[in-house]
């Protein structure tokens, strides 16, 4: 160590006085070369290990691992990536400067190293304990004292953290959560933490334990606005995208709210290396942000208003491509791989029509279990409606169909139709709702329709084809209100969307006609990179479908080069079934208690009791079941009829319940449940959700790791503060005046 800085001394002296060091000023040469050993000792190492970082970018790229006395010295790029063909750019070099730099991470000063309690909570937790001798009477003492309670709560937020041992800490966690089971339950026990793709053990751990335990797994994507909820409602899945290296397939590249060389570096070379091969970017960013660099276009929409633009793009294509110049591969593509021709039934509404549910197999008289989840299209070879093979009933009637195809259920073929349009076919007047205007408006088109006879009942329908032409305004001669042209000031056309986004007519124009046009000629090779940008706002998923309109409008979705590619890029969970089996203990029990976060903290924090205005003017304007119903009475809603998980479920302790069915004579568990349904029916059991104030109803336990739950993820800051941690926070609205649930029970503060 001594000789070590001896050769940093002599080194900072010489970088520091320079030529002198050679000319009398020490008895050493200044050819003494042992300073270098400083930097030779960098870079030493006992051995290299393969590695990854399990850091939420999705990139789990290669790296080696330098590793010296059991230490992390340095790392570098792994290069033995398998090969994509010599016609094809390498995955390699696969890494960011935020990968290179980890190790600093793993040893930085600030990292924490040790448990640390909150100062007041600890000194009450030594009093009770040595008062009481027993951990678990000390932790009861501590919350049943609301004093005690208020004097470590109000303190939340403000520092004060003393340093305790493992066994300490791990005594005091344990307490609580066996207090909380059981005196209240363990469903109040709760758990967050961020995407499993960040180190999916740790993430495995904390979940199996609160799984095990009958504890809740709250979401995540959902709650931080990181996951598309438009993909599930499209697919039924998560985010099924192609791999980052099929961007270099696509021909026409539209980059809308996903900052690749940011958010995807380890991927961005294959949109540069795209760019040298002729294809076209287009950004779409409310800011110079780093893609734009990338792009040969900017359209500069304001935030918040990417469905307006979108929908205008649609409008051009469905003009151009479909009405105007009718494109064989688009035509195809739809009535192959989209819904735009099942038939939806219409509804007399007063003196118009408004379109309501897809037409099913049991709207024909059909009493399978199945039937009524198979939707119908037009078959132009037998005139009427046909269930084609590969609907969402057929998957739970035959293994193995889940594919769409052009046969109907005997094997005949079927001619399907896309549009009942035709010069005899019947029309009727359909009411669309707009939203554009501040408060809800109507459109009013024809459609062309036909009549579906069963007995005495008549269905009256189109398509879903049809129905978006008359929405979105394309005229084909029908009666009703329809733009004159794309700089008509008229909902969905381009000037439309100029007024909302600021991106010019022409250039949404250009843009939508060119992505149109690359995909009729090379046959769906244009993409749209999505990404969390659009997420934050609301209605998201609208902004999200609309933007997928245009990839499925042009034959896009499903090819190489083509489609949507969400950012999270290459993500594919080889494990899944295994990992989630640990996880969720799914080999102890089925289901496990899991619940959206959105809802548990929207009730948690009390935000219910601060809604500012009715969603009446966000209503169709005929109204419905759920016009002018309060966020808080919808949710409740769903819960009493089993479509939406919610804990804690019930206002009272579910062991204990279950106890009461026991001594009622319930000797198995179907008699448990029909005994507790009854309860739930007459009440004598009170829904929790219903009752979010009442102190049986609170979580008592959250455990939060991996996550800066308070920092990034949480949604309305001032109220987690007041209401969930019971510290100093300071809503901005005044429940007083703020609009009230009628199912949901609001105690005064």
């Amino acid at each position: 160590m001594a000789n070590s800085k001896n050769a940093l001394t002599k080194t900072l002296y010489y970088l520091r006085h320079g030529p002198r060091f050679n000319r009398g000023h020490s008895e050493e040469s200044v050819r003494d070369r042992d300073w270098e050993q400083l930097y030779r000792g960098r870079w030493q190492h006992d051995r290299v290990v393969r590695s990854t970082h399990g850091v939420n970018c999705t990139g789990s790229c290669s790296w080696l691992v330098h590793v010296k006395d059991g230490i992390v010295t340095w790392e570098t790029q792994a290069t033995d990536y398998p090969s994509l063909g010599e016609e094809f750019p390498e995955y390699e070099p696969r890494g960011c400067p935020r990968g290179a730099s980890y190790s600093w991470y793993l040893y930085n000063p600030g990292r924490i190293k040790f448990p640390y309690v909150r100062a007041e909570l600890w000194q009450l937790w030594q009093e009770a304990k040595a008062r009481t001798g027993n951990p678990l009477e000390a932790w009861r003492h501590i919350t049943a004292d609301p004093e005690s309670r208020r004097r470590y709560q109000s303190v939340r937020g403000k520092g004060g953290w003393v340093r305790a041992s493992w066994p300490e800490v791990t005594e005091l966690i344990a307490a609580a959560v066996l207090d909380t089971v059981r005196h209240w339950g363990p469903d109040r026990v709760v758990g967050f933490s961020p995407i499993p793709a960040m180190s999916p053990v740790s993430y495995a751990g904390g979940a199996r334990f609160l799984s095990l335990l009958g504890g809740v797994v709250l979401s995540f994507y959902d709650w931080y606005a990181d996951l598309p909820p438009a993909s599930p409602q499209i697919w039924g899945e998560q985010t099924d995208v192609p791999e980052s290296a099929d961007w270099y397939n696509a021909t026409y590249f539209i980059i809308w709210g996903t900052n690749l060389p940011m958010t995807r570096t380890p991927d961005a070379h294959f949109l540069a290396e795209a760019r040298y091969r002729g294809t076209k970017v287009v950004a779409v960013s409310p800011d110079y942000a780093e893609y734009v660099k990338f792009a040969d276009c900017w359209l500069a929409a304001r935030p918040g208003t990417d469905a307006a633009l979108a929908l205008a793009m649609a409008h051009v294509i469905l003009r151009e491509f479909y009405v105007d110049h009718p494109t064989p591969y688009f035509l195809d593509y739809a009535r192959r791989f989209t819904d735009l021709p099942f038939l939806v039934t219409l509804r007399p509404q007063g003196d118009h029509w408004v379109a309501d549910r897809f037409l099913t197999a049991r709207d024909l008289g059909r009493t399978g279990a199945t039937d009524a989840f198979k939707p119908l299209i037009w078959d132009e070879r037998t005139d009427r409606p046909q269930a084609p093979l590969g609907t969402l009933g057929h998957r739970w009637e035959t293994p193995g169909q889940w594919r769409l195809e052009a046969s109907s259920e005997t094997g005949d073929p079927l001619e399907v139709r896309l549009s009942l349009l035709d010069e005899n076919a019947p029309t009727r007047r359909v009411r669309f709702p707009y939203f554009g205007g501040g408060s809800s408006e109507t459109l009013e088109r024809e459609v062309p329709i036909r009549e579906v006879r069963l007995g005495e009942v008549t269905w009256v329908v189109t398509t879903v084809y049809d129905l978006l032409l008359a929405h979105l305004g394309i005229d084909r001669g029908l009666g009703g209100q329809y733009p004159q042209g794309y700089h008509d000031l008229f909902p969905y056309t381009p000037a439309w969307q100029e007024a909302i986004t600021g991106v010019k007519a022409e250039d949404a124009i250009r843009v939508a006609r060119e992505f149109a046009d690359n995909a009729a000629r090379t046959h769906g090779r244009s993409m749209i990179a999505l990404g969390a940008g659009t997420n934050h706002w609301y209605h998201s998923d609208l902004i999200y479908r609309s933007i997928i309109a245009l990839v499925l409008l042009t034959g896009s979705q499903g090819v190489n080069g083509g489609g949507w590619a969400h950012y999270v890029g290459q993500e594919k969970v080889r494990p899944l079934e295994g990992w989630s089996t640990v996880a969720f203990a799914l080999d102890w029990l089925r289901p496990p208690r899991q619940m959206n976060g959105t809802s548990f903290f929207y009730f948690a924090t009390d935000q219910f009791r601060y809604e500012e205005r009715p969603l009446a003017p966000l209503s169709v304007p005929w109204g419905g079941r759920y016009a002018g119903m309060h966020p808080a009475d919808m949710n409740a809603l769903a819960v009493r009829l089993g479509w939406l998980p919610f804990y804690p479920q019930w206002g009272r302790n579910p062991l204990e319940v279950v106890k009461e069915a026991r001594a009622a004579g319930c000797t198995s568990d179907a008699e448990v449940v029909e005994w507790i349904a009854r309860r739930l029916v007459d009440g004598a059991i009170p829904w929790a959700v219903e009752h979010p104030d009442d102190p049986a109803n609170f979580p008592r336990v959250l455990f939060v790791w991996r996550s800066n739950l308070l920092g990034s993820s949480g949604k309305g800051h001032e109220y987690f503060l007041k209401h969930l941690l019971g510290a100093s926070g300071h809503p901005g609205a005044d429940p007083a005046r703020s609009w009230q649930p009628e199912a949901v029970e609001v105690s005064p503060e």
